[in-house]
């Protein structure tokens, strides 16, 4: 798809009116006081993948109602003193396949703790955590964006927000790791999921938001027709009587609020053809981040945004934060 959304110039200022409850801050402070109600209990198991260089542990937390995360975590062999840390959030449909898919982090030094995402992990990379939650039983448009949708407390995304809070928690505890340089990172949804968590967590020192999903869901629904914005469009093509009620729930789970709430200096991305997340989607996010920040933008390229030319602006941007 060529250029569909806003000229760049005007990107460039967008931004738009916040839908926001008046009940925002306390709603996620209650959802994460109940998260933390349950220990959080992180293990880490050694596990052998014949990583000469590199560490690999598989990880087991516990998230939003202390049901069980599954995550792995990556250390450089060669280390000395506590390591700064990059949390990583999977893009939608994605799980945290095996320890071999995410080397870059741990070879540039860093401990790396990838969570995994509840109930996915079938699209494109093998998962291993079920969404075992008793909310969310209402019928749903095939896929996770209307899984509850007609309640914020029983939203899908509730617990998966909860869950990535809880990452970073997680990390923190382990006795290796630096919990004064901790970024969270992810891109599509994990970039949705690292604003969230940038907002909500305590002491994130870095966010890393490529082509972030999650974004300004009612001008999504309205300029394109992919997925996964697409099944909300189809649930309210179906489901007409639910329309307010569908993005009343959607605004307590909008990257645009949490990126109001962020502080830590944070790196995004942008692809201008991208159809997935589009522009306008990224930086009405980008436009309300509240910390110090940055954006690049791969002005022809579509979700895949920067690829591994991001991977290096990422390497560089936490390496000049945390010389």
């Amino acid at each position: 798809m060529a250029l569909f959304d806003l000229p760049l110039a005007q990107l460039e200022g967008y931004r738009p009116d916040r839908d926001e409850p008046a009940d925002f801050d306390d709603f996620w402070s209650r959802t994460l006081a109940e998260a933390r109600a349950f220990p959080l209990d992180p293990r880490f198991a050694p596990v052998d993948f014949g990583l000469r260089t590199v560490e690999t542990f598989d990880v087991t937390f516990n998230g939003y109602g202390g049901q069980p995360i599954k995550g792995w975590l990556l250390l450089p062999r060669a280390r000395s003193g506590p390591l700064p840390a990059v949390v990583e959030y999977i893009g939608y449909g994605g799980g945290r396949g095996f320890p071999t898919d995410w080397l870059t982090w741990s070879a540039a030094g860093y401990a790396h703790l990838v969570m995994d995402t509840r109930g996915q992990g079938s699209a494109w990379s093998k998962g291993d955590t079920p969404d075992i939650a008793p909310e969310g039983g209402d019928p749903q448009f095939p896929g996770f964006m209307t899984r509850g949708i007609l309640a914020p407390r029983t939203y899908y995304y509730r617990r998966l927000i909860a869950d990535a809070a809880r990452a970073v928690e997680a990390a923190a505890a382990h006795g290796v790791i630096d919990a004064g340089r901790i970024a969270v990172a992810g891109a599509s949804q994990g970039g949705g999921l690292a604003l969230a968590a940038g907002a909500l967590a305590p002491g994130v020192g870095a966010v890393l938001a490529d082509v972030p999903f999650l974004c300004h869901y009612r001008r999504a629904t309205e300029i394109t027709d992919a997925h996964p914005y697409q099944e909300l469009a189809r649930f309210c093509l179906t489901r007409r009587d639910a329309v307010d009620t569908v993005f009343a729930t959607l605004a307590y789970f909008d990257g645009v609020n949490f990126a109001a709430r962020a502080g830590a200096p944070a790196l995004f991305s942008v692809g201008l053809m991208d159809e997935i997340c589009p522009p306008s989607t990224v930086y009405a996010a980008y436009n309300h981040y509240a910390g110090p920040k940055e954006i690049r933008v791969w002005r022809y390229n579509h979700h895949e945004g920067g690829g591994p030319y991001q991977t290096l602006e990422r390497l560089k941007f936490l390496g000049a934060l945390w010389r």
